[in-house]
């Protein structure tokens, strides 16, 4: 139990230490200071060339957003295409047969937000051309989107006062030359060289134990692997995700993935501080943060230390924790740790079932989705901390009777609105879609349907609104894992959280960006005596204070339905 314990603190610290000089290196890559990875300005010069692109054309807010919205239309339609009609293309060894329509609206819905909801098995769903040409080119492209919009806040508060944002495309560009690319090469050698695959062959064969001929699948997935947790996007190259002994072969590559997929969130946030020339912000944001995580990883581990209280009456030996849904490689405080990351930084890959957790840890997963703004995901999670950041600046200027001002830029009502408007969308979206795919499974159960309502939920009760609750909430935060006990791969599921990713990926990243904009274009208000400082402890408590009041009057009465009257049932 202490090495568990005490790999958890390395995994932690490990990370850390790489993210400090990470977040430098980034500042100075995206303010365009001399860096050792220069020598790519070539091959960078030839993209932007051959893709007709002025990086020296400076842009406005509106002007990055339709850039950012334009590409990823691109992509939708592109991804589409090849997932509908994938049996007819090369590189399909193993014969997989072409997504249904929803099934593909879906899954390229899902890559292109970065959330990576799969409604397939990877082993059966997609071919080897569209694991590597489509999910994982969109794994690279969404992760890149997400720092680039996240930049363009970095620029509106870099300077005084300014409407000249820089170009999006340079950003996004650096972000996968300068190092998601270089990065992932690094991570997908490690897990090559200890077992995962990352051949073109078909299936191969063997003979269990008992004697059984036994077909397992395998392809290019230590580079799949690789980006999908360094762009914290999650999707499994295998249906067991990274439960599944090739694509996370050892404790070793467990660690490996843990560091990666929190890397950037953590680097991103010390290089905000860098860029704008403020660290002590970026440490406190830093800080809030990580109470916050420590919050959701504390009880989670005490909650799979402590066993299933139900087998516990039965007087069974639990020495370990609760095993259920968990490999035994990696035990469950191991497990425990990676679940509170992954909901946390909204990555979505799983080393154990999220559904056989108990249910306290339930709670804290969808509790993580559902705030989505301790650490986040590629540059969207500072966009959603922001969002909080804005309304506890409103908030505290009311307080003490003065205007509202964020970094000598004063906070108005058009600000305000749209702040409000995107908190506002997630309960919406989360509680709304549960609310409809609930009335749907107990007055239309037996609808005539391909897969009738009634036959979504391998569970009932408690625990069947919980993985309709997860679902939503698991769309919304573009995070992706799920409660596998639902029967996701329907007309329904498929239509409905397609739309719930598309509106929670984007209009959360406009509005912070458009909030920045209106900002950095407003006159700069020098700092006085009567300044509302944004770097102090007593506004970092302010902050923590409105992002756990916000969602607990959000949530709290569906988490009541599912994980906590779950827990007192089990308890009883």
């Amino acid at each position: 139990m202490n090495t568990e314990l005490f790999g958890i603190i390395a995994t932690f610290l490990l990370t850390l230490l790489i993210a400090i000089p990470l977040g430098k290196y980034l500042a100075k890559v995206f303010a365009g200071e001399k860096v050792w990875t220069d020598f790519l300005k070539p091959i960078e010069s030839g993209i932007y060339k051959l893709s007709g692109i002025n990086i020296k054309e400076q842009m406005n807010w509106k002007q990055h957003l339709k850039a950012l919205l334009t590409i990823n239309l691109l992509w939708l339609v592109y991804g589409f295409l090849v997932l509908i009609y994938q049996s007819k293309l090369p590189f399909n060894p193993d014969g997989n047969p072409d997504m249904t329509p929803d099934l593909a609206f879906n899954t390229i819905i899902s890559f292109v937000a970065n959330c990576n909801l799969q409604h397939y098995s990877g082993e059966s769903g997609v071919s080897y051309l569209t694991q590597q040409f489509v999910l994982m080119f969109l794994q690279f492209v969404s992760a890149a989107t997400g720092i680039a919009a996240a930049v363009v806040l970095f620029k509106a508060f870099r300077d005084k006062s300014t409407a000249q944002l820089g170009n999006f495309y340079e950003f996004f560009v650096r972000s996968i030359t300068r190092f998601l690319l270089p990065f992932s090469i690094v991570i997908a050698l490690i897990l090559t060289f200890n077992g995962t695959p990352a051949s073109y062959e078909s299936k191969d064969q063997f003979i269990s134990l008992q004697g059984d001929t036994v077909n397992v699948s395998r392809g290019p997935a230590a580079q799949f692997v690789a980006i999908k947790h360094l762009g914290t996007n999650g999707g499994g190259y295998f249906g067991a995700n990274s439960a599944h002994p090739f694509e996370n072969p050892s404790y070793l590559t467990n660690m490996v993935e843990m560091t990666a997929q929190t890397i950037i969130p953590l680097a991103m946030i010390i290089a905000f501080g860098y860029f704008i020339r403020r660290r002590k912000l970026a440490w406190t944001i830093f800080g809030i943060m990580s109470i916050g995580f420590f919050m959701l990883l504390l009880p989670t581990l005490s909650s799979e230390l402590g066993g299933n209280p139900a087998i516990a009456k039965m007087g069974i030996s639990q020495s370990s924790g609760a095993m259920e849904g968990k490999e035994v490689r990696l035990g469950p405080a191991a497990t425990a740790y990676w679940s509170t990351l992954t909901t946390v930084i909204s990555t979505g890959s799983v080393n154990g079932m999220h559904d056989s957790t108990m249910p306290l840890t339930g709670l804290w997963q969808l509790l993580a989705m559902m705030i989505n703004a301790f650490y986040g995901g590629c540059g969207v999670g500072l966009l959603n901390y922001f969002i909080y950041l804005i309304i506890a600046v409103f908030i505290s200027g009311l307080m003490v009777g003065r205007t509202p001002e964020f970094l000598g830029h004063k906070v108005e009502a058009r600000e305000i609105k749209i702040a409000a408007l995107v908190t506002l969308l997630s309960p919406f979206l989360i509680l709304a879609g549960t609310a409809l795919a609930s009335y749907i499974f107990t007055n239309h159960g037996d609808a005539s349907w391909t897969v009738q309502p009634k036959n979504w939920l391998n569970n009932s009760g408690f625990h069947g609104f919980s993985e309709m609750l997860y679902e939503m909430t698991s769309s919304n935060a573009n995070n992706g894992s799920g409660f596998e006990g639902l029967g996701d791969n329907n007309v329904f599921w498929n239509i409905s959280t397609g739309i719930v990713i598309f509106l929670g990926r984007f209009l959360p990243i406009i509005g912070p960006v458009a909030i920045a904009g209106l900002l950095g274009a407003k006159k700069f208000i020098p700092e006085s005596a009567g300044t509302l400082k944004t770097d102090t402890k007593t506004f970092a408590l302010m902050t923590f204070a409105v992002i756990l009041v916000l969602n607990a009057l959000s949530y709290f009465p569906a988490l009541a339905l599912g994980p906590l009257a779950e827990y007192f049932t089990l308890i009883k």
